[in-house]
């Protein structure tokens, strides 16, 4: 029973319980590289995003219109224009207009080009609606949350699922990303401040964030298992010791 107990809780080093465990090392501040942030300004729209259409013009009444079309009950019951499979947006007045694989900045660029000829020198301003991340795995609350932002870091992330668990192994944590068509894991150590420096860092809307366990989970519940079979077994010798008693007398 001892030996089980000290395998349920034996101490975890506390290097795997800490983030940033080279803090006291740094000489300097340490910063993100602008270059990635930068890019990630230019987060690419895909099919079956929801978008966010504006429209300033000096020709008010028309742009008043245009504002007040689009699929309502998005967030904060904003309406919203989304991207089919084909990757294009069905707006009114000039029909379908091809937005997947645009930046934001170009997409709103390609429906000012589409407006002109029904308004006046059109500014068109485009953003994301209904962003979303998904944790998963040894946090408090697993789930799917919503971000306002464009991006946010990772740490920002996790604090949506209300942080770790004890069992969090915070040097094994998945970064699943859809590049390409294809959904790529990356692995980040959240123990080294190197993290802050990686292009991962920061989490995108539909990105999927998996939380491994320690080791010591594993053992926990199997050890667990095997405390509550001995205890058993031990009940039934007592009681088996008890009738053995009551019976020589």
């Amino acid at each position: 029973m001892a030996i089980l107990a000290g395998l349920a809780f034996s101490c975890t080093p506390i290097t795997k319980l800490k983030y940033l465990n080279d803090i006291d090392n740094l000489n300097e501040p340490f910063a993100n590289n602008l270059e990635i942030v930068s890019s990630l300004k230019s987060v690419r729209i895909s099919s079956f995003d929801k978008l966010h259409i504006y429209i300033v013009s000096t020709d008010e009444k028309t742009s008043a219109i245009l504002n007040n079309w689009g699929e309502a009950g998005g967030e904060g019951n904003i309406n919203g224009f989304v991207v089919d499979e084909k990757g294009e947006i069905n707006y009114p007045y000039v029909g379908k207009i091809k937005l997947s694989g645009l930046t934001l900045q170009e997409a709103g660029d390609t429906i000012s080009n589409a407006l002109t000829s029904i308004t006046t020198k059109p500014v068109v301003l485009v953003r994301f609606l209904e962003n979303k991340i998904t944790v998963l795995g040894e946090v408090a609350i697993q789930g799917t949350f919503q971000i306002s932002k464009e991006f946010i870091s990772i740490y920002e992330s996790l604090s949506l699922g209300g942080g770790f668990t004890p069992y969090a192994d915070r040097e094994n944590v998945i970064l699943l990303r859809l590049e390409k068509n294809k959904l790529t894991p990356h692995k980040l150590n959240l123990t080294n401040s190197l993290i802050t420096r990686s292009e991962y860092f920061y989490v995108l809307p539909n990105d999927i964030i998996i939380v491994e366990p320690l080791k010591k989970k594993s053992w926990s519940n199997q050890s667990s298992v095997l405390t509550t079979v001995l205890q058993i077994f031990s009940s039934l010798m007592s009681i088996f010791y008890v009738i053995t008693l009551t019976a020589r007398f």
